[in-house]
């Protein structure tokens, strides 16, 4: 067996998935290639024994022949979950097998239940990294999502607990609710905007995020935004986890009595939590569990329920919370602290920064769902438009309940479940019971079907990209699931201000990882990127860029600029009132994803100005016109690139704008 598993490739005409016949009926080259090691008998009959599983489907990285006396036996599944839906089944099956019996215990255990593939146990960590079936471009079989399925998309995941929270801290902030409405428009128009400029690379040549970004980043230094990406899954895993105890809580309270908390002794020893609290968010996060288990594509059915009930949910709860305000709704500021002047427009960018810093996770892996645009235009003006208009009128729910709370009840209510509960606390009947007890049950159901889109199948797909023979979308998952109960996420929520403070901590690193993106996406390389080499580690990828470790050195420059500015006033803000630092750098800090971004953004392309990166398709960024992103037809994709594995130096390719499509460009 070669040392590096693309020499493999290259020299013996094996596609990435084959099924058993085509394995059996190997080529004359391949045969030819083998016949150093073995003769062509002793190779058929291994064959032949490596693939006696009737009408198993193979999607090897390749067979293994030289590692062990005999061949490992071959399994797996070659959709996105790989070995997610089959692994057990296999294990099965295989739990009998001679050949696995003649090896030790652990190294049995290793086969069966530590390695995703048994076909690639001896493969490095390295080699599975650089291509599998999980990171190739996604075919046109697989390219189905059309406008309304982002329109769909969006509509199910902007009905949540988190969304309204979002909305509701402007009015803590002191603004009334129109002005923090306009906050919201303005906010998600301009996530409406980074969306869709960071899917574009993954419309275009239907690549996932731990793929484009190695273009910027280079192709070992990627690591870092997509470690970066999981730890943020991982902790918005865990918050949304303690948003779903509400209701849980809400349901629970609505059946056993409204006193329920206090029945139930509290040793917990936290102040931001109880036992009772802490009690639901076990009990919501043991509800989810099961479904990390399901695939991805099985699970849509959540999705498909949440859509229906939420809304309904939603605009329920706002009709019987206007019509127990008997109409009315507290118009103006809700707080004793009204803003005026410099302080009203910070109060003002402050309510808007959250909703941007609130998307600032899925702006940079928008290329992971974008990636299965049916067309040029599928992913554009409907998540353009959607989640402006979405988000807006979701937002605009959960300030008129806190309004029409503060008008009943006199409080400034943070989240509008809270203001349920107080129907519950206040009114214990038989239809408030039922009436709580409904609504709750849809708002967990939001909670869940938005935890699993987009935190858990995030965290399980970015894992599988850094650890693919170990790790497929469901371990992934459950990785995510079991960390978040170590975030303690009570702590984080405990007051707006602290979730205001966390939501700009995810933009101070985030932010920076787009700006790079973008910078070098649509203004060094103008839309263009040379596959073969995205998926290499040899001499002369550009995407290695000239060294070793695969670091784009101006991309980290870039990152680190954007993050500085904002630390002062990060440390200011964690460290409050021990810590303090001047309210300049508090008011860059509350513009941290524009800092950011913007910074990280304009560094970037400048360094690419005085110091070009390889494969940038003009030679003066700045001056030179051009755009060359066409629509890539990847279907013979993989033959390409073996083919470019024939090589050792890749320094003689040519850049090619017309590489992968004859086509006309487009936006």
């Amino acid at each position: 067996m070669p040392d590096d598993i693309t020499e493999y490739f290259a020299h013996t005409g094996i596609t990435h998935t084959q099924s058993q016949t085509d394995y059996q009926f190997l080529n004359s080259s391949r045969r030819q290639s083998l016949i150093q090691h073995e003769n062509e008998d002793d190779i058929d009959a291994k064959n032949d024994k490596a693939f006696n599983v009737s009408g198993s489907k193979m999607s090897t990285r390749f067979i293994e022949e030289s590692t062990f006396d005999e061949p490992i036996h071959a399994h797996g599944d070659s959709s996105s979950d790989s070995g997610s839906d089959s692994e057990g089944k296999h294990n099965d099956e295989y739990s009998d097998d001679e050949d696995l019996k003649k090896y030790s215990k652990w190294r049995r255990f290793y086969l069966k239940h530590v390695v995703i593939d048994r076909s690639i146990a001896d493969v490095s960590i390295l080699d599975s990294f650089m291509y599998n079936s999980d990171l190739k471009p996604v075919e046109e079989e697989r390219r189905v999502w059309s406008w309304y399925n982002f329109a769909y998309f969006w509509l199910a995941e902007c009905f949540n607990i988190n969304t309204w929270q979002i909305a509701a801290t402007g009015l803590q902030l002191g603004l009334n609710w129109w002005q923090c409405w306009i906050t919201i428009w303005i906010g998600y128009s301009f996530v409406g905007a980074f969306v869709v400029l960071s899917s574009r690379v993954g419309t275009a040549y239907h690549l996932s995020f731990p793929i484009s970004s190695r273009a910027s980043f280079g192709i070992f230094f990627s690591l870092w935004p997509i470690i970066n990406r999981i730890v943020m899954a991982i902790v918005w895993y865990s918050v949304q986890s303690w948003l779903g105890s509400e209701p849980i809580s809400l349901m629970l309270r609505s059946i056993f009595g409204k006193d329920l908390p206090e029945r139930i002794p509290d040793n917990f020893g936290s102040p931001n939590a109880t036992t009772y609290t802490f009690m639901c968010f076990f009990i919501f996060w043991v509800i989810e569990f099961p479904f990390l288990l399901i695939q991805p594509h099985k699970v849509r059915h959540l999705f498909t329920v949440k859509a229906v009930l939420v809304p309904f949910a939603s605009f329920g709860f706002l009709i019987w919370s206007v019509r127990k305000a008997h109409g009315k709704i507290a118009l103006g500021s809700l707080t004793d602290y009204h803003p005026t002047g410099t302080a009203f427009s910070w109060a003002f960018l402050r309510s808007l920064m959250g909703c941007m810093a609130n998307f600032s996770t899925m702006v940079i892996n928008s290329p992971d769902f974008a990636r299965f645009s049916k067309s040029k235009h599928s992913a554009l003006w409907s998540q353009l438009v959607c989640i402006p208009a979405l988000f807006s009128i979701t937002c605009l729910i959960g300030i008129l309940v806190t309004a029409a709370g503060y008008e009943m009840y006199g409080v400034n209510y943070w989240s509008p479940v809270e203001v349920l509960e107080q129907f519950l606390i206040r009114s214990y009947t038989k239809g408030t019971r039922a009436g709580v007890f409904l609504i709750s049950f849809v708002f967990a159901v939001a909670q869940l079907g938005t935890n699993i889109s987009a935190n858990s199948l995030s965290c399980g797909t970015d894992m599988t990209a850094v650890l693919p023979k170990y790790i497929n979308i469901r371990r992934g998952s459950i990785f995510c699931a079991c960390l978040a109960l170590c975030i303690c996420p009570w702590n984080l929520m405990a007051t707006s201000s602290k979730f205001t403070m966390a939501l700009s901590a995810y933009a101070i690193f985030l932010s920076s990882i787009a700006g790079v993106v973008c910078g070098d996406y649509f203004v060094v390389r103008r839309g263009y990127i040379k596959l073969t080499h995205i998926y290499s580690n040899r001499k002369g990828s550009f995407y290695m860029y000239g060294n070793k470790w695969g670091c784009n050195w101006r991309a980290l420059v870039g990152y680190l600029c954007g993050v500085a500015p904002n630390l002062p006033g990060f440390i200011g803000d964690v460290g409050a009132p021990k810590i303090t630092v001047s309210i300049g750098a508090m008011r860059i800090y509350y513009l941290s994803y524009w800092v950011g971004y913007f910074i990280s953004f304009s560094v970037y392309i400048v360094l690419c100005y005085f110091f070009p990166v390889p494969g940038q398709p003009v030679k003066n960024i700045f001056r030179d016109k051009g755009w060359f992103q066409r629509w890539a037809e990847v279907e013979n994709f993989e033959d390409e690139w073996k083919k470019s594995l024939l090589k050792d130096d890749l320094s003689d390719d040519k850049i090619d704008v017309y590489e992968y499509s004859r086509g006309k460009t487009f936006l």
